[in-house]
Order: C-alpha cells, then structure tokens, then sequence
C-alpha cells in the first residue's frame, strides 16, 4: 500500500500518543476526525498499522539490564530453528538474522549481569550454537519506539508499505 503525506502524519501521531482521539489527530494533521477515523481504519485492514500497545519502561518490571548477543551456528542452521529455539526465553526480547559471520543476532532483557550469563549459558547449550559472542548495554544513546520515524517518499514518489 502507499502512504501519503496525511497518512504519515496521522501514523507518527499516533506513535507519539495511540491513545489520542481523532478529533485531536484530525485537529493536528487537518482532517475531520471521521476523516481520521476512516485512514485508520484503511492503515489498520492493509496492515500498514498492526496493533496499539502501551510502552513500559523495562526498568519497571525490573528488567535493568540488557544485552545483544551474537550466535554463530553450525552448518547450515535454519533461520525458523534459531527462532524456535530462542523464542522460548522469555529474557530474549529481539532476534534477527544479520549479515557478517554471526548468523543472528539476539537483544536480550534481564535483572542483572549474573542473569544474562546464565541465559547466555541455556542459550549456548543449544545443539546447533557453536559460540556466542555478547555485549553487555552500559548506557541508551538513543531509544526511539518503532515507528516513529516515518520515511519520507524517494523521488517525489508516494512512500512503499
């Protein structure tokens, strides 16, 4: 689907406050809020808009400190096993295939350093890791929630969703 200026501007409203009306994001982007209502309803049917959540520090819950590791698989490790396989730690909060010598790369959410190791260790364990390498977050220099940059269109053209 394309997404055109009004719709752009209604997404990243919506990013910055989900719980806004739509007589507030009409007011804010220049439509109606039946106008408003409608474009989301579009966005949310194309899937252009998958969900509304509520973002929650993870400090909070007591999640405070965070890791990315990379694993390095044997052979020729189907990504949808890596992704069974972590999707069962509840501390791995992001997974993705990557390009260079790891074969993914895993955000991980803990209590403390003691914990990430040993979701390091069950996560190593695993038949086909052959090793890990992580690195333990000291501080966020950024931390935008998704969506909240909205690509402008290329060459005057409407923007790909």
């Amino acid at each position: 689907m394309e997404l055109d200026r009004l719709d752009r501007d209604i997404i990243a409203a919506l990013v910055e406050d989900a719980r806004a009306t739509f007589a507030d994001i009409g007011h804010h982007v220049g439509l109606s809020a039946s106008a408003v209502k409608r474009r989301v309803d579009r966005l949310r049917e194309t899937g252009a808009i998958t969900g509304f959540s509520a973002r929650v520090a993870p400090q909070a819950l007591g999640w405070t400190t965070e890791a990315y590791v990379e694993l390095f698989c044997q052979g020729k490790t189907k990504p949808s096993d890596i992704a069974l396989a972590v999707a069962k730690f509840p501390e791995v909060v992001g997974a993705a295939t990557i390009t260079g010598e790891a074969d993914a790369l895993l955000h991980i959410r803990a209590t403390d350093v003691r914990h990430v190791e040993r979701v390091i260790e069950r996560i190593a364990a695993q038949s086909f890791v052959v090793r890990t390498k992580s690195s333990i977050v000291l501080s966020r220099l950024v931390d935008a929630p998704p969506g909240t940059a909205v690509p402008e269109p290329r060459n005057g053209s409407q923007a790909q969703v």
